[in-house]
């Protein structure tokens, strides 16, 4: 699939419309996982250094916090919020390898300076994809207070390390709390998701606001909401399996999620009439 050198239209970055929303199958999620690891194949060594970074990241928040629940919930959940965004190079990789450009370490500097370096000519889009990271951090602020609020009223006693968690509300006996956790979890962690699946590759490769990059999202979740909901399970599911690993899973499965990502972008929504945000040689 080649970009289109359409030129913008009043959909553009400047306009308020919203790119189309292209069909899919119920199944897409699964070849997107398949595109994911074409990618991760033909880049090995750059992408699994993104894994191995959150990797050690997830490892350093497990060893600072591992008797300290609520430090550790914290971490955790900024963690998996803010991912999309430190995958935002494992985006312009895939994108450089969907044009035939080459995948190197230049790229990923360009990927990650540009935004920077072109702030004078470009200021409205300047530091997007950190503006829309920091939405996703007050977000995940939001869950561990609500979160913290919830187990401390309702706990049978005070909650300070992740055993207590385990003894006292995942296995407590006629007690409902862990699965109100958990149904809370979900509520909070859906419109994260819905704004967030499609903003971070739309916003790497588009002149497009903050705001329009969401409301496309949303608008692709509220198209095609069971292959997202789909799509969104095998995100959990996988980075689950992560966590589960001890962290080493993530070495892996972070590349694969996050060229997979890009892939679900290109195949959802029409750009054609976008201006593109930077070129193959990062001129912004």
């Amino acid at each position: 699939m080649q970009l289109s050198k359409t030129p913008p239209s009043s959909n553009g970055s400047n306009g308020h419309g919203l790119p189309p929303i292209l069909p899919i199958a119920m199944d897409q999620p699964l070849h997107w996982l398949a595109l994911g690891f074409k990618d991760f194949a033909k880049a090995p060594l750059l992408s699994t250094l993104h894994g191995l970074v959150l990797a050690l990241a997830g490892s350093l928040i497990a060893w600072v916090a591992h008797d300290r629940f609520w430090l550790l919930a914290g971490g955790l959940s900024g963690f998996m919020v803010i991912a999309p965004v430190l995958a935002t190079s494992l985006y312009a990789m895939s994108r450089a390898i969907e044009r035939g450009e080459k995948v190197n370490l230049q790229l990923l500097i360009r990927t990650w300076t540009q935004w920077q370096l072109r702030f004078r000519k470009q200021p409205d889009s300047y530091w997007c994809l950190i503006r829309f990271g920091l939405l996703l951090a007050l977000a995940a602020t939001g869950w561990v207070i609500t979160s913290s609020a919830l187990i401390t009223l309702f706990a049978p006693v005070p909650i300070h390390t992740p055993m207590d968690f385990i003894r006292h509300v995942v296995l407590a006996e006629n007690n409902f709390l862990f699965e109100i956790w958990l149904g809370l979890g979900g509520v909070m962690a859906a419109p994260v998701f819905a704004s967030s699946v499609i903003s971070m590759p739309l916003l790497l490769d588009r002149k497009v606001s903050v705001l329009q990059a969401v409301l496309t999202s949303w608008k692709a979740v509220l198209t095609h909401p069971l292959p997202m909901a789909l799509w969104a399970f095998l995100i959990m599911g996988f980075t689950l399996l992560g966590f589960m690993s001890l962290f080493l899973g993530l070495i892996l499965i972070v590349p694969m999620l996050g060229h997979g990502s890009w892939h679900a972008y290109r195949q959802m929504v029409n750009v054609s009439d976008l201006e593109e945000r930077m070129s193959g040689q990062g001129d912004w």
